[in-house]
C-alpha cells in the first residue's frame, strides 16, 4: 500500500524560457493520463490517498502539477488564465502525453476550464470539484468570497510579492505546531469539511502538501486570486469538452449557485450536488469521481469505433 501512495516520480520540466513546472506522478506509468490541479492554496501532492490507490487499480497515470509560484514551479504571473495552456502543452509534450483527462479542486477548476477551451483535441473529459466561477464579463456569477478578487485586484497586483512571502512565512512559522493548528482550523470549519479533515489520511495529505508546496515561497495563491478577478481570456460557453462538476450544497467558499451557473453555460456540462458537503467534501469521493470521468472517456471511444 505504501508504494501506491508515494509518487512514482517527482520533478520538474524546464520550459523554453527557462522557467520550471513541478509535477508528481502516481498510479501506473503507462496508464491513461489524468492531470490533477490543486486548490488555492495547494501544490502537486494535493491528491487524496484514495485517488492514488484508485489510479493504480484503474491503470491511470495520475499527475499533480505545481502552478507557478508554488512547490517546484518558478514564480510567474500570467496575463490571463488562458495563458496557462501554453505551459501545460509543453509539459504534456515533454511527458509524452497525447490524450488526457483533467480534474481541478476549487481554484484548480478554472485551470481545467482553460485547458478544455485551449485543447479540445487532446483533453477528453474534465472534472471540477467546487470550482471557482468567473467574476467579470458575460460569464460572471454574482457575489461570493471570490468576488473580492475583482474588487481588490489593483491592491493585490502591487503587493503580490510581499504577500507571497508573508503566506510562506506563516506556513513555515506554524510548521512546529502544524498538527494542532490544522485541528484548530478544522474545528471551526463547516461540518462537511470537519468530516473530511477528521480522516487521518486526509490530514496527512493536506499537511504534507501545504508544507511541501510552501518551501520556496507561496505566490501561487496570490497569482490565482489576481487571475480569478480579471477576464479569463476565454468564454466557458465555447468549451466543447464534456465537463463534470461536483459541488457541495453547504459550500462556504464557493456558493453552490456559482457552480450551477457555470455548468449551465457549458455546452456539455454535467452538474452533481453533494448533499451536506462543504468546500472540501469532494476530496472524499475521489474514486467515484475518477470512475465517472473514465466512463465518459470510454463512451467516447466506443462512439468513435461505432462510427467507423
Amino acid at each position: 500500500m505504501t508504494d501506491l501512495l508515494a509518487p512514482l516520480i517527482e520533478g520538474t520540466v524546464t520550459l523554453e524560457d527557462g522557467r520550471r513546472l513541478g509535477f508528481a506522478e502516481f498510479g501506473r506509468p503507462h496508464g491513461r493520463a489524468v492531470l490533477w490541479m490543486h486548490g488555492t492554496p495547494g501544490a502537486r501532492r494535493q491528491i487524496p490517498q484514495a485517488a492514488r490507490v484508485a489510479a493504480a487499480e484503474l491503470d491511470l497515470r495520475l499527475i499533480g502539477v505545481d502552478r507557478p509560484g508554488v512547490g517546484l514551479s518558478t514564480p510567474h504571473r500570467y496575463d490571463a488564465l488562458g495563458d496557462f495552456a501554453d505551459d501545460l502543452t509543453y509539459l504534456l509534450d515533454r511527458l509524452g502525453i497525447d490524450e488526457f483527462a483533467m480534474l481541478g479542486l476549487s481554484g484548480g477548476g478554472p485551470y481545467v476550464l482553460a485547458t478544455a477551451h485551449a485543447m479540445p483535441d487532446r483533453m477528453k473529459v474534465g472534472g471540477v470539484l467546487g470550482g471557482v466561477a468567473p467574476t467579470v464579463g458575460p460569464d460572471a456569477a454574482d457575489g461570493g468570497i471570490v468576488d473580492l478578487a475583482r474588487r481588490f485586484a489593483p491592491l493585490l497586483a502591487g503587493l503580490h510579492l510581499p504577500l507571497g512571502w508573508l503566506l510562506a512565512g506563516f506556513f513555515w512559522s506554524t510548521r512546529p505546531v502544524a498538527v494542532p493548528a490544522f485541528r484548530l482550523y478544522a474545528r471551526f470549519s463547516p461540518e462537511g469539511d470537519r468530516l473530511v479533515f477528521a480522516r487521518p489520511e486526509m490530514q496527512a495529505m493536506l499537511l504534507d502538501d501545504l508544507l511541501t508546496g510552501g518551501r520556496p515561497g507561496l505566490r501561487a495563491p496570490v497569482y490565482d486570486v489576481l487571475l480569478f478577478g480579471r477576464d479569463w481570456g476565454f468564454s466557458v460557453r465555447d468549451i466543447t469538452v464534456p465537463i463534470h462538476w461536483w459541488h457541495g450544497d453547504a459550500d462556504h467558499i464557493v456558493p453552490l449557485a456559482h457552480g450551477r451557473h457555470v455548468a449551465q453555460l457549458l455546452r456539455h456540462g454535467h452538474f452533481y450536488v453533494r448533499p451536506g458537503e462543504s468546500h472540501m467534501g469532494t476530496l472524499g469521493a475521489a474514486e467515484e469521481i475518477l470512475g465517472t470521468l473514465l466512463a465518459d472517456w470510454d463512451a467516447q471511444v466506443s462512439a468513435t469505433r461505432a462510427q467507423r
